[in-house]
């Protein structure tokens, strides 16, 4: 009986463990991400070229590279994310930023972390 009830606490103990990682995990850097700034990018200032940028912010880090041409975005092509996969949430930010032409536009309601990483791998690719 006694060995049961050790070998029980043991098991809940590793839940506990392996259910407090995981919180931490998914709310590691969720309230720094959701208030980064977003600059703005001069375009005028870039030259034609494909520029990499990279995001690291935990499970929101991400890699793009983004392709100018004539002063203007192209392109964008996501080379490496990291965490839950969101193509809804990635094609509408990209597409945002090629239409406004510009890093300043508006996140995706109920994923601005996300949204705000992409954001920010693509201002700091403009920005080198």
């Amino acid at each position: 009986m006694k060995k049961a009830l050790i070998i029980i606490f043991s098991i809940l103990g590793v839940f506990v463990l392996i259910g407090a990682g995981g919180i931490f995990y998914m709310t590691n850097g969720l309230e720094s991400g959701a208030s980064m700034p977003i600059s703005p990018v001069d375009l005028a200032k870039i030259d034609d070229g494909t520029y990499p940028g990279i995001y690291n912010g935990g499970r929101w880090t991400n890699e793009v590279e983004v392709i100018v041409t004539d002063h203007q975005i192209a392109q964008i092509n996501v080379l490496k994310t990291v965490g839950i996969e969101t193509p809804d949430v990635t094609n509408a930010i990209i597409n945002s930023v090629i239409q406004k032409q510009n890093t300043t536009v508006n996140t995706v309601s109920g994923a601005t972390v996300t949204s705000k990483a992409y954001l920010k791998a693509i201002e700091n690719a403009l920005s080198q």
